[in-house]
């Protein structure tokens, strides 16, 4: 007989129906035992052993919910009170900078302690370094500043120094810490470390001018006790430096004759320093205006700028100087980064932004604000119809795109500055 026949017969379908019963009672048996084996293993009497384990994992559960009862209470003020302060100071100083934006709220005595002297020694000892941040300002509330983490990605909203809770004034610059604050209106300046909210106002100018000025700011030494210099420069050529240390300002001398004025200085640009060197960027020609603090000396550069460029800004990377700005071709728009050749004073570009993110701008009339300006940048990318942040890192070349906080809307102006909490204005 063929064998799909002998499938197909009646005793072949009834012996298969047996196996198959067969192996189900099987698999009952195999539970029964199972269970069977577990209940008697239940009713054997314990042994003294593991009667001893039982008791000592019940008193580890009572001892840990003994501590957490203990935790949500109140801390002995008679134990903590004879804390020694040197110790705290120590302990407080190590720890992150975003988290002295709660410290300083829990009391009157711990908000007092960021400008404590011994607080500000024990900081300068441990030299905490941080990465870059950014200070912003919106056009919601142009007098309220919001500060952005790129290492923890977390916005942060405190309450500004009275002296720049104004609409005019805005960050112009920045240095070890601080943050220059100009007013737009009397051209006055104010210096803040946005972090302890230290501020004070600078005394005011000799010089007083009604057009919009250019403001660089560089450290003395290397680190914020060494005290800072301000420097402004007008179209007409005008332009004071204040010294920290002195606290005053003062007029050098007279631009040379070599500077071609007026100055039509790109506003949108801040400014970027050097190897004690600041450099503002020009128009007509497109160009630098540099001044050395070192040696008093002022300089022009006649570098032509790249084809179908807007939005430019100078920035600085590893004692470079480099170009970012707005690409346009057509309805085609994107972001790219050039470096200054020192040998032949042209612009090479050396990055872009990734032609997918471009893709969202093609056919929509983009305009960018860059803020920062030493390794690390923060793009506003804005149009009618989206609005975009993006950070850049300038050595890894990595770009990140940055998500809008409850408060931030979109930026209007801002710049990078490093937090510290012993930078003094």
């Amino acid at each position: 007989m063929d064998f799909d026949i002998q499938l197909q017969s009646p005793n072949w379908v009834r012996h298969r129906h047996a196996i198959r019963w067969s192996f189900g009672m099987g698999d009952i048996r195999t539970r029964l035992s199972k269970k069977s084996c577990h209940g008697a293993l239940m009713t054997m009497p314990k042994s003294e052993n593991t009667r001893m384990l039982e008791s000592s994992a019940k008193r580890a559960r009572k001892g840990r919910s003994r501590l957490a009862r203990n935790s949500n209470e109140n801390m002995d003020h008679d134990i903590w009170k004879e804390f020694p302060e040197d110790l705290l100071e120590a302990v407080i100083a190590r720890l992150p900078i975003a988290a002295f934006f709660r410290f300083r709220l829990v009391c009157k005595k711990w908000n007092m302690l960021l400008t404590s002297q011994s607080f500000i020694q024990e900081c300068i000892q441990k030299k905490q370094q941080a990465q870059s941040w950014f200070y912003t300002v919106t056009h919601e509330k142009s007098y309220m500043g919001s500060m952005y983490d790129p290492s923890s990605k977390r916005w942060y909203h405190p309450k500004p120094a009275v002296l720049i809770w104004a609409p005019r004034r805005l960050p112009v610059a920045s240095a070890g810490g601080l943050i220059c604050f100009l007013d737009n209106g009397d051209k006055s300046f104010y210096i803040c470390n946005p972090v302890t909210r230290s501020c004070k106002e600078l005394p005011p100018k000799s010089i007083f001018v009604q057009s919009r000025i250019a403001v660089g700011m560089i450290l003395n030494g290397h680190s914020p006790q060494s005290g800072y210099k301000i420097l402004w420069v007008g179209c007409e050529g005008e332009y004071e430096i204040y010294d920290s240390m002195k606290n005053s300002w003062s007029r050098p001398g007279n631009m040379p004759s070599t500077i071609n004025l007026p100055l039509a200085l790109n506003f949108r640009s801040q400014s970027i320093c050097i190897n004690r060197t600041i450099y503002f960027m020009r128009t007509f020609p497109d160009g630098l205006v540099s001044y050395n603090m070192e040696t008093g000396v002022w300089e022009q550069l006649a570098i032509p700028s790249p084809r179908h460029l807007s939005d430019q800004t100078l920035a600085e990377c590893n004692g470079k100087i480099m170009l970012v700005g707005l690409l346009k071709i057509n309805a085609a728009t994107c972001v790219c980064i050039w470096e200054l050749q020192k040998m032949t004073l042209l612009w090479k570009e050396v990055d872009r932004m990734p032609n997918l993110w471009c893709l969202e701008f093609y056919g929509k009339h983009m305009g960018m604000t860059c803020l920062g300006n030493k390794g690390l940048l923060m793009l506003s990318l804005r149009s009618r119809q989206m609005n975009r942040l993006i950070t850049y890192d300038m050595k890894s070349r990595d770009w990140t795109k940055v998500t809008l906080g409850r408060k931030v809307k979109y930026i209007a102006c801002g710049t990078a500055f490093q937090p510290c909490l012993t930078a003094l204005p």
